[in-house]
């Protein structure tokens, strides 16, 4: 083990924890100490399964470790971060940061007290199709984000506004750097008794539009990105990793795959369509590895605590006017 190597803990090891462990362990920059579930039989599965020792109570896993990443319902986010954060423990949150945003900015401001820092699990920024969007500049004009989901009872504890859309939020918050105008939103309940559909229009003050819809009772899995710009058109599927561009050019002189001709007034300009090789590595491994780096001082966090504050803010907005559209 390398002697710099950050002591990790796992804090849930369900559905979602266990790639956590599982990451962990191939990261030679870290070193799994433990884990700790209130699940006795689910974390002695885990601990089987990955050759990782179970810890029968969490103050003592919070006490063997440098840091930790809190999988756990999202209701326990906020008291088990807050525990750890005393400690002066970093800690990895999945999404959404806490339930809701008082909680969050008592983490900030506990966090900043207590020198450590907070990264969020928005996994899909480092999703492949997304990253290939990173050598171009983009400046949308209009940006439609669709991410359906058949029915499952995993998830069901938020509405589908805090489960399924903060990841296009964050997403859409990074792609557009500008401060929010207005947002209409409508959705309905059709399986649980929270929101299980959700549809939000969003203006930027700097012009941008964007149009987000998530539910969790479609038939097929979809998530996708279109991205609309003066001269340059984008097509993303997140679900199958697949990236497409198509951009206006005044020469064929590039790198592109195809290249065509046409005449507008006296010219001729170039339709270029490009379609990256996406990087094919793990992205949940890429963004603990993230945060192992940003504990040693070596990286930033992808989605810090404040990144990942600002989407919950965004996503309660809009989990706010559907509600008052309903009633």
């Amino acid at each position: 083990m390398i002697d710099n190597s950050i002591k990790i803990g796992v804090v849930g090891v369900g559905h979602l924890g266990q790639h956590h462990v599982k990451h962990y362990k191939s990261l030679g920059s870290a070193e799994l100490v433990g884990i700790f579930d209130t699940d006795k039989k689910r974390a002695a599965e885990i601990s089987l399964k990955y050759d990782v020792r179970v810890f029968d109570d969490l103050d003592s896993l919070i006490q063997s470790v440098d840091a930790l990443s809190i999988v756990t319902n999202t209701q326990d986010h906020a008291i088990i971060a807050e525990i750890c954060i005393k400690k002066k423990k970093h800690v990895f949150i999945e999404k959404p940061i806490t339930a809701t945003l008082e909680e969050a900015d008592r983490l900030l401001v506990i966090a900043k007290e207590n020198g450590v820092l907070i990264q969020v699990g928005h996994i899909e920024r480092l999703n492949p199709a997304l990253l290939a969007l990173q050598p171009y500049q983009i400046k949308p004009k209009f940006i439609e984000i669709q991410r359906l989901a058949p029915y499952t009872s995993r998830g069901t504890d938020v509405p589908v506004v805090l489960d399924k859309m903060i990841h296009d939020i964050d997403i859409l918050l990074s792609l557009v750097n500008a401060p929010v105008k207005s947002i209409q939103a409508t959705g309905l309940s059709i399986l649980t008794d929270s929101i299980d559909i959700a549809h939000a229009r969003i203006r930027f003050n700097n012009g941008t539009v964007a149009s987000i819809m998530s539910s969790r009772v479609a038939q097929d899995e979809v998530r996708k990105i279109k991205v609309f710009q003066k001269n340059l058109y984008a097509t993303l599927d997140l679900l199958i990793g697949s990236t497409e561009i198509y951009r206006i050019t005044d020469n064929d002189n590039n790198t592109s795959e195809v290249t065509v001709p046409f005449e507008y007034g006296d010219k001729t300009e170039f339709i270029a369509y490009d379609k990256p090789q996406l990087d094919t590595s793990d992205p949940l491994q890429k963004e603990l590895e993230n945060f192992v780096f940003s504990v040693q001082g070596k990286a930033t966090p992808i989605v810090t605590g404040k990144a990942g504050r600002d989407a919950l803010e965004f996503a309660m907005e809009i989990q706010r006017l559907i509600i008052q559209d309903i009633h």
